[in-house]
């Protein structure tokens, strides 16, 4: 399941048990809207409830930076997971976007709101 907030300049991202690619499709079409709107967008990701991420969602995640890469400004992933953590620094390859990972909520909020 997936929390998504849409506030000036970010999308705030909140995955709970299971992320499917339905679940990536909507996150998609929020950050596009906000793309659109502004012309780029700030992405925060609240993983440490993620039970499960599906192979599908991360070749879509990786491709959908690679094809927009210019369009996301900040990435800020909050997880204690070794392997989600990896998996943001592998994303972060294919986009010259400001990607950090975090294990404090507050901490990564504060620093994607940053300008």
């Amino acid at each position: 399941m997936i929390n998504i907030e849409v506030r000036s300049h970010l999308v705030n991202v909140a995955v709970l048990g299971q992320f499917t690619l339905a679940d990536f499709k909507e996150l998609e079409e929020a950050v596009m809207v906000k793309i659109k709107s502004e012309g780029r967008a700030n992405l925060l990701f609240d993983l440490r409830d993620m039970a499960k991420l599906t192979v599908d969602v991360a070749w879509e995640e990786i491709k959908f930076a690679r094809e927009h890469r210019f369009d996301l400004w900040k990435i800020a992933v909050v997880t204690d997971s070794q392997w989600i953590a990896w998996s943001a620094w592998l994303t972060s390859l294919f986009t010259p976007a400001q990607t950090q990972v975090f294990d404090d909520y507050n901490l990564a909020s504060d620093w994607v709101a940053a300008v």
